[in-house]
């Protein structure tokens, strides 16, 4: 931000307010006036967080946050992601059965990405900012900070060597591949596209890597399930056909969405639950 103001950019900094803890405002508000000093304008938008997983919902609730306000300026989107982002988005992508990582460029600009989580404190430091350092980053209940205040240490341990700068870097290709399948996948996933659904034959001559990206864009697309499990189950629908019933995607107390192979396509249906 200091860099930006000091090349006569514009910038705005979004300070988002979860309110997940007491104070938050006070937070907040200090965050936009640290952005004011260094030259930016600034505004604070609260959120309300969903129930369930709270990094997840909170995550959703920042994002959505961001987007609407870069739209609303017609501005560029830049996060502050460092390079420890990085790797522990690795360890956790696979985890979970989906290897992915953080793209520099696209959608949303990570300018961080190569640089280390404490050299940009020490850029704090420099320009005599002080970053406030959320209680929830410390708590072991959440997977990520585990995988940091564990996890990481440990693998430094076994290999002798700080596991991050190789983390990040698998991370930076894993993205620049996605980056490309994602590409390719946008103009597969036009092509098999007919009226609401996808044409199992046109699927059905992909790759499987572009396949499950198409099949993967197509739940994005509806706001539908996404997993490792959910993507191989809609895939047997393609490649190992049997007559089997539709995989769960979604849906509520009332009724159950499913992808079902239908006439030579694969579309959603929902089927109503049935009441007791």
């Amino acid at each position: 931000m200091a860099a930006a103001r000091a090349e006569g950019r514009e910038v705005h900094a979004v300070v988002v307010d979860h309110g997940l803890q007491p104070g938050s405002t006070e937070v907040a508000a200090a965050a936009a006036a640290q952005a004011q000093a260094l030259g930016a304008t600034a505004e604070v938008v609260p959120v309300i967080v969903g129930e369930g997983n709270v990094e997840a919902r909170a995550r959703e609730a920042r994002y959505r946050a961001l987007r609407e306000a870069a739209r609303a300026r017609g501005r560029a989107l830049w996060v502050a992601h460092t390079a420890d982002d990085q790797a522990e988005t690795v360890l956790l992508s696979g985890l979970r059965g989906q290897l992915s990582a953080m793209s520099v460029h696209g959608e949303i600009t990570r300018p961080f990405l190569r640089v280390r989580r404490a050299d940009t404190r020490g850029a704090c430091a420099e320009l005599g900012l002080k970053p406030w350092d959320d209680p929830m980053n410390e708590d072991p209940a959440f997977l990520r900070v585990a995988l940091r205040r564990e996890v990481l240490p440990l693998l430094g341990e076994l290999a002798g060597r700080d596991p991050v700068e190789a983390l990040a870097a698998a991370g930076a290709l894993v993205a620049e591949d996605r980056e490309l399948l994602d590409e390719l996948a946008a103009g597969a996933f036009a092509e098999a596209s007919q009226g609401e659904g996808l044409v199992v034959d046109k699927l059905r001559k992909l790759a499987p890597a572009l396949r499950r990206r198409v099949l993967a864009a197509y739940l994005h697309e509806r706001k539908l399930k996404v997993s490792a499990a959910i993507l191989q189950s809609i895939d047997s629908l393609v490649t190992s056909w049997s007559g089997q019933g539709g995989v769960a995607v979604g849906g509520n107390s009332r009724e159950r969405l499913e992808i079902v192979r239908k006439d030579g396509k694969l579309c959603v249906i929902a089927r109503r639950k049935a009441t007791s």
